[in-house]
């Protein structure tokens, strides 16, 4: 794979959230397990997860922003319409909630 098709959430990342995430894949998603490795009990456990999870939607909300204020962009600079930008951003949230 190469690094420009490594999704932007992974890349924004850092190490220790990188080095959770193999550790929750290589123990099945078992808190269980990630709690004996990380030698803390299981709410710790879960605490940890759930900032990674707010870490990564944060930069999927950001993205959303930078995605609708590059076609706002478009269109003040009158390289497409407002309504056509209008579809691509109705369009583009439509395919973020199928994807959730």
């Amino acid at each position: 794979m190469e690094r420009d098709e490594i999704p932007s959430w992974v890349l924004s990342l850092d190490k220790e959230s990188l080095e959770f995430i193999r550790k929750f894949i290589l123990n099945s998603g078992s808190l269980k397990a990630m709690a004996r490795d990380y030698k803390v009990s299981y709410p710790t456990v879960r605490t940890m997860l759930d900032r990674l999870i707010k870490k990564i939607e944060l930069h999927s909300k950001e993205e959303d922003v930078e995605f609708v204020n590059m076609i706002k962009n478009l269109v003040i600079d009158e390289r497409i319409s407002l309504d056509v930008a209008k579809i691509i951003i109705d369009k583009y949230k439509r395919e973020k909630e199928k994807g959730e």
